[in-house]
This record gives C-alpha cells, structure tokens and sequence, in this order.
C-alpha cells in the first residue's frame, strides 16, 4: 500500500469522523464546565478547614454544605450528558461506516476467497474504536488539557506542592510513554495469533463431520492447541505488562497523593500553608493525574481501538468506494469476451490469456478443459467478483463494470463450485437472504430450478430451517437449492460452475429441465463441466487448456477436432436428453 492510497484511507476516516464535529464540541463543552465544577471539593475542603473551623459557624458550614452538594449534583448531570453524547460519537461513527466496511470486507473477501488468501475480520476492528470513542477513557482526552491547570493551581498554593505535583505527573507520563512502547508489539502479537487460533477453530468446525470421519480429531487438536498455546502466551504478556505499568501507575499516584499530604502538613507547621490548602492540594493533584492514571489502565482498550483504526486505513486504502453508475436499462443475454486476460489477486502469472468468445440469448456455452484451466476463473470475472486485467467481457455491449455490482447481480445467476447457505428458511436462501422474500418469485425460481418437489417433502417446506452448513440436506438437494437462488429474479444470464457434481440422475435431469427452460425464455447460459452430462443442453462449447482457448465453435464440431473420445461423449450427451444416466 503505497503512502497515497494510506493517506486516501485516513482522510476517509477523518471526514467521518468529523461528521460528529457538533458532538465532539458539545462534549467539549461539557468538560469545561465538569472540570470546572471539579474545583468544588478542594474549595470545599478550603472553606471548611480555613474558614467554618476558625469561625465555629454551623450557619456557614450548612450554607457551604449546600452549596457543595447542589455543584456536585449539576456536575454529575452535566458528566452524564457527556457520557451520552460520547456513546452517540461512537454510534454515529460506527453506523456510517458499516455498510462501508461491509461492503469492502466482503469485496476483499470474495477476492481472496478465489486465492486462498486470509484476511483479518475488520468489522471487529470498526467496533473497537466504537467502543473507545464511547468510553470514559475516551472522555479522558477531554479532561487531559486540564491537568496543567490544576496542577497550576497546586502551585499557587505553594511552591514545593507545585514542584512536586509537576515532577509526580512527568513520572506518571513517562510510565505511560513507556507503557505505549513494551505492550504494543505483544499486544499486537496476541491479536494475531488469537486470529489466527479462531480462524483455524472456524475451519476445523466447518469440516467437523470430515475431521471425526478420517480420524483427524487427535491431530486437529493438537495443532489446533498450539496455536491457541501462543495466542495464550502472547496474551498473558501482554497482560502482565499492562497489569505491572497500571498497577506502577495507581500504587505511584497514591504514594504521591499521601507524599503531598506530608509537604503540605510540614509546610502548614512552617507556617508557609493553612491547613486547608494542605487538603485541597492534595484533592487537586488527584484530579490532576486521574486523566493519566485512566488511560494507563484502559491501554488495552485504546491499544485495540488504535491497531483497529489502522487496518480500517488499510481496508478502505485497497477496496475504495464504489463509483456511482448510471442505471442501464435491463440487458438481453447477449454476453461477449473480447481479449479477455484474467490475473488472479495478489499474482502475477495469468489464470486466462487472451479469450474470445460470444453467447446469444437463448443459447448455453459448455467450458470444459482440465483442472487449473480456468474455468472457475472465468466464471469468477463473468459475476464480476474479479476484474480482468486485460481486455473485456460485455453483457449486451456494456463492459460489466459500467453496472453497479448490486444491479449486475440481479442479471448474472451464478452457482459456485460449493453451494453455500445460510441460517435462515429455504425461502429466505432462494430469495438471497431477502427480509422481505417474494413468495411467488421463490416458488417460480424453485420450479425452473426443478427443486419444487424436493422442497415441499420437506418437513416444513420453503419454511424448513437450514443452517450454513445445510443441515439435514445432501448435496444434491443443496446444490438445487443453490440452483433456485442462481435464478431467482430471473437473470438473463446464468454461469453454472460443475452444477452436476453432488447430483444423481434425477437431478442431472431436473438440472436439464432447468437449463432448457431458461433457454426458451432468451437467457444465455455458461456451463464449467467436467462430467459429458453436464453439457447435454450446450449448442457451443469452449475449450480451455493452461488459461488459454484451445477452441471455440458448435459443440459436435469442438468434440470432433479436440476431444480423443468425442463419440463416447456424444453418446453420454444423447443419453441425458433421453433420459439415460449420467
């Protein structure tokens, strides 16, 4: 990331930030006058000791109690208010940017999906400097500029007070100077390997059934401890560090509250000090450093605040917003490849070079070619989760990025390799985790998708709860699913990536049922096969060998000239329009 593409990051940031502009002043002002009200104890203690107990005046001690009693009341009103406003600052800086960061996680996770990169959860990391901006360590940075005031104030008193109570506070900021630089690199070594643990216990979760059922507990724990063994350790550390500088930090402000009691007693025996500045001295000084002495034991918490709003600049550096786009009209399936070249994220050597090809309405393209030849690259540009480097693709001669990705998506259907659903109902799932799901829609999708039945001998139907793993449902029954939900709302072009892979026969045929209805309605459909049945319906066919096109045209012409078995193969494909097994 270069020191452009930081600074864009932190200036998004900023502007966002200074939307709140009102709050952060109206929190301002509140500490002026919580600060201020703040005096109330030390002139309190003045008055008591330099002037009710010189003048036995119980009248003047009720009039001072009051009035103590009624600026603490108004002081802690006014504190209040700031605190709510401090929660407001961090909901309104957290509420702007969720659907931001949302947005760019699951831009850079979509892309990272495709090349096995990891990337930490950024939406914790928004959420931890929501909770420092709505803290009361937060509401410290406000109160920190009055710190040289009191302890002005203390020096007025007397000399030697001040002397001490300048030399007390220089010590407590070096402690946190100090503490700032030996707990943030273990701080930072525990968020990664706490990360990392998670990410691992995620993975082994997800695949629990595979992990029982090959015998891999034992070894999975293992490796899975050793890692949470170093999270553990770097946290305890870093604990330990903070712990030790915070517990420095509060035993030394004691100290030097008392060590102000015993100068200002030894200056009120010199006759240099009345008693009661002795005690509002002392009150002062804790007023004074309470500020310092807050941040140094909530450092972790502004510790996390401040990794997270770096790795916020880095996410909003590498996934910039969105341009706003002008509304094309609703597309025929008309989709073309012009000199398509494809490098997946983070690599420099190309997936596809150079590819050409064209697909009507009403027609189906089969991709077919060995593994690593980029048929789920290609499907992966097609949806537009990655951009080509060179060249174009065209969905009725616009370039796809002239679309809003939200929009290109409602004309692009697509089936990955692994069917994914969610918590929800299957209704919810086919209607794209919709809060309002279109009854009819889903129901029609379903049925183009041949998944009607199979959904009603459910227990509860489209109502049937599934969770991310699917539940109860096979493969198959997923991979309809997936297949409703690809062509719910009806895309006018739809990208099957091996579609029959979890499938039996019956559904390889209600695959073709679908495949043929869409079809017939003037949609264009891409196919990435492996197995001859999935490519039953395809009139063309692309070859793909190394990322490159090895030949393009009519099916039963491309099997004739490039394929060793083309005969059999036909005869597969005939037997899956008849009705024969896959």
């Amino acid at each position: 990331m270069t020191p452009a593409q930081k600074e864009k990051g932190e200036s998004e940031l900023r502007g966002i930030r200074r939307e709140s502009r009102a709050l952060f002043w109206a929190a301002a002002i509140f500490s002026v006058f919580v600060n201020i009200l703040m005096l109330t104890g030390p002139i309190y203690m003045l008055q008591i000791y330099d002037r009710v107990l010189g003048s036995r005046s119980e009248a003047t001690l009720i009039a001072l109690t009051l009035l103590m009693a009624f600026f603490f009341l108004i002081m802690g009103v006014l504190d209040y208010a700031r605190g709510r406003v401090l929660a407001r600052i961090g909901a309104t800086f957290q509420a702007r940017l969720d659907r931001r960061v949302f947005s760019a996680v699951l831009r850079r996770e979509a892309v990272a999906a495709g090349t096995g990169q990891r990337t930490t959860n950024t939406l914790r990391d928004l959420e931890s400097v929501q909770r420092l901006l709505s803290s009361p360590v937060f509401a410290a940075v406000f109160d920190i500029p009055w710190t040289p005031i009191f302890l002005a104030g203390i020096l007025i008193f007397h000399p030697y007070l001040g002397y001490l109570a300048l030399s007390g506070g220089a010590v407590l900021v070096f402690i946190t100077i100090l503490n700032q630089l030996l707990t943030s690199g273990p701080v930072t070594s525990a968020n990664t390997a706490t990360m990392k643990a998670d990410q691992l216990a995620e993975q082994l979760r997800g695949e629990a059934e595979m992990v029982r059922a090959l015998g891999m507990s034992d070894s999975a724990f293992e490796r899975w401890h050793q890692a949470r063994a170093a999270s553990l350790n770097d946290t305890i550390l870093s604990s330990d560090r903070a712990g030790k500088f915070a517990a420095i930090s509060k035993t030394f402000r004691m100290f030097l509250q008392s060590a102000m009691l015993g100068l200002g007693a030894w200056l009120v025996l010199r006759g240099e000090l009345s008693p009661g500045a002795m005690i509002a001295g002392s009150i002062l000084l804790g007023r004074a450093l309470a500020p310092i002495d807050m941040a140094i034991g909530q450092w972790q918490l502004v510790q996390r605040a401040r990794h997270g709003w770096q790795r916020l600049v880095e996410l909003l550096s590498e996934v910039p917003p969105e341009a706003p786009r002008t509304r094309l009209p609703r597309p025929r399936g008309l989709l073309k490849a012009e000199n398509l070249t494809v490098v997946p994220p983070g690599q420099s050597q190309a997936s596809l070079r150079m590819i050409n090809f064209e697909v009507h309405p009403g027609e189906a393209l089969g991709i077919i070619g060995p593994s690593g030849a980029g048929k789920s690259s290609l499907a992966r540009t097609i949806t537009g989760v990655w951009r080509p480097a060179g060249g174009k693709i065209r969905l009725d001669g616009a370039a796809l990025d002239q679309f809003e990705p939200a929009t290109l998506g409602q004309h692009i259907g697509y089936l990955p390799q692994r069917v994914q659903l969610f918590d929800g109902t299957i209704a919810e799932n086919i209607a794209g985790l919709s809060m309002t799901p279109d009854d009819a829609a889903v129901v029609e999708a379903a049925k183009k998708a041949a998944a009607h039945e199979m959904i009603l001998r459910l227990p509860d139907g489209y109502d049937t709860k599934v969770t991310g793993g699917g539940g109860m449902l096979s493969g198959g029954q997923m991979q309809r699913i997936g297949l409703a939900r690809a062509m719910y709302g009806n895309p006018v072009i739809l990208v099957l990536d091996e579609p029959n892979s979890n499938l039996d026969n019956e559904g390889s045929q209600a695959l073709n049922t679908a495949v043929r209805e869409v079809k017939a309605q003037g949609g264009a459909i891409l196919i990435m096969a492996h197995r001859p049945s999935a490519i039953t319906e395809c009139e063309l066919l692309l070859v793909l060998d190394h990322g490159m096109s090895k030949a393009f045209g009519p099916r039963d012409e491309i099997l004739n000239r490039t394929v060793q078995n083309a005969e059999a193969i036909r005869s597969t494909v005939a037997q899956g329009k008849s009705g024969g097994v896959s």
